[in-house]
């Protein structure tokens, strides 16, 4: 992202961190703690404001280890801003964001800080925002309207071109992205560098919208029947179904589909008979 785009990135930080924001400065992507044996941070974007620094992590997915990575990325941040000769203090606040998929969480967005089990906060450097992607993607695809409107910066972030146009009509930063956006898909070199987990990301994404809306519809015709919970609920397991029996007739492997419908592995191989 460019120096052009600054409204545009401090719209997004805004609208996440729910914080006045006046200026953003980019930084230098790779940290480096001092020691040879401790591995160089290179981070996703990092970022110097007026209410700190600001690193950033998307985060394709929720394995073991990227936790523990995001927090040795924050110590390599405090542990280089405190210069020789400084105390260490409580000025060098420091803001992780991380947009995050694969998470098995109810909520849209948590907010970490170190502190003890009264909640007493033991340092107030650190804040930690873990956005859960594909809530927010959801409200979406549900054409949840009051959440699309209260949480259009970080949806954006997840539409295709075509679904960017409808959500920026009334919305000039909503525009101003997909501008970008149109920019990058029109290069050619754009998909040479489309890293594999983008590319299974965009295909969840495929799977999740047509499972929720075809859970949708037969889940609220069964709902006026058996209750729109129950209905739901098998509409859902319905959609799961028979994508993975089109998953299947297009060649894709078990454990493939079994990782993004949430199937059994059992229960695909019988399909597959």
């Amino acid at each position: 992202m460019n120096e052009s785009n600054k409204d545009l990135l401090i719209y997004l930080l805004e609208g996440i961190l729910k914080l006045k924001i006046n200026n953003v400065e980019y930084l230098n992507l790779e940290q480096n703690v001092g020691n040879i044996y401790v591995k160089r941070k290179h981070f996703d974007l990092f970022l110097k404001t007026d209410i700190g620094n600001i690193q950033v992590e998307v985060n394709a997915s929720n394995l073991n280890y990227v936790k523990p990575r995001n927090m040795s990325y924050i110590c390599a941040i405090y542990s280089n801003h405190v210069l020789k000769g400084q105390n260490y203090n409580q000025d060098t606040k420091i803001i992780q964001i991380n947009f995050s998929y694969g998470l098995e969480d109810s909520e849209e967005k948590r907010v970490y800080y170190v502190q003890d089990q009264s909640n007493k906060k033991y340092v107030e450097n650190f804040t930690i925002y873990e956005i859960n992607m594909e809530k927010y993607i959801n409200y979406w695809y549900t054409k949840n309207k009051e959440k699309i409107e209260e949480n259009k910066e970080i949806i954006m972030l997840d539409l295709e071109l075509e679904e960017l146009k409808l959500l920026s009509k009334e919305d000039r930063m909503v525009k101003k992205y997909m501008s970008e956006m149109e920019k990058i898909n029109s290069n050619p070199e754009f998909f040479e560098y489309m890293s594999a987990e983008e590319d299974n990301r965009k295909i969840e994404n495929s799977i999740r919208r047509e499972m929720i809306e075809r859970g949708l519809k037969e889940g609220l015709e069964q709902g006026l029947e058996q209750g729109l919970e129950q209905g739901l609920e098998q509409g859902l397991e319905q959609a799961k179904i028979d994508i993975a029996h089109n998953m299947l007739k297009d060649g894709l492997d078990i454990v493939t589909i079994a990782k993004y419908t949430g199937l059994a592995k059992e229960a695909i191989q019988e399909m597959s008979k």
